[in-house]
């Protein structure tokens, strides 16, 4: 098959190109850097002429509510019209594990948006969903640490490699489209207090890890369910810590 993968230069982007050519795949790696702009279209058509399928995992460079809805709405719109006009059999994108039910955070609301596009265009689709990546974790502690002490929300969150959603977004590229969504998670689902314990452990740091039920998540309440995958999910197999101590 002819892929193309959208975002190619990205985290995810660069593994999923290194996977499906690997597989046998004639897959063009489309970006900025290679004269592929998503936002004004430029290169759209160049880039899909011929693709069986198009896989987009390209992500907003600003996580604000306006410009991240503007950027993933604009985007979309663009690449659909693309592979309408190119004949694409199958898109494929990578979405966040239950982002239509955490509607007070942005950039949740923005992949809701992005995900919709999708399904009402009448192209087929499959959406890959997963979870807070292992490589985000740092991050995420860092923005729970205030004034020397990391105040986690109450709730679970389920950490996966950023390697294994590459892999099933590879997969489901090569796969007929599900016209609908599939999961995929982490092995664990932690606490946050947890998550906190794994991070600062590998820094060496020692730091009061402090369960503050006011405490949110990038802005958002998450609960026991809003960041971790149910029953219907593929579970990855790389835990965290195994994934730290290889870094």
């Amino acid at each position: 098959m002819k892929i193309t993968v959208m975002g190619a230069s990205g985290q995810i982007g660069t593994k999923v190109v290194e996977l499906l050519r690997a597989a046998g795949h004639e897959t063009v790696a489309a970006a900025r850097n290679t004269g592929v702009d998503v936002l004004t279209g430029d290169g759209l058509a160049e880039a899909l002429s011929g693709a069986d399928v198009l896989v987009d995992v390209v992500n907003s460079p600003d996580y604000a509510d306006g410009p991240v809805l503007e950027f993933f709405t604009k985007a979309t719109n663009n690449q659909v019209a693309a592979a309408e006009a190119a004949d694409v059999g199958h898109y494929v994108v990578l979405s966040i594990v239950n982002c239509d039910g955490l509607p007070d955070s942005g950039y949740m609301r923005a992949k809701v948006a992005q995900e919709r596009i999708i399904a009402d265009s009448g192209l087929p689709y499959t959406v890959v969903r997963a979870t807070q990546f292992h490589e985000f974790a740092d991050g995420i502690i860092a923005s729970l640490t205030v004034d020397g002490e990391v105040r986690v929300p109450e709730g679970l969150i389920q950490p996966v490699a950023g390697a294994d959603v590459a892999a099933e977004v590879a997969r489901a590229a090569q796969a007929a489209p599900v016209d609908g969504i599939v999961n995929i998670g982490g092995p664990q689902k932690l606490t946050f207090g947890e998550l906190a314990a794994l991070v600062l452990a590998h820094r060496g740091e020692s730091l009061p890890i402090v369960v503050d039920p006011a405490a949110v998540y990038f802005g958002t309440k998450v609960g026991d369910t809003g960041l971790v995958t149910g029953d219907d999910a593929t579970l990855a197999t790389t835990r965290l810590l195994d994934w730290q101590a290889a870094q």
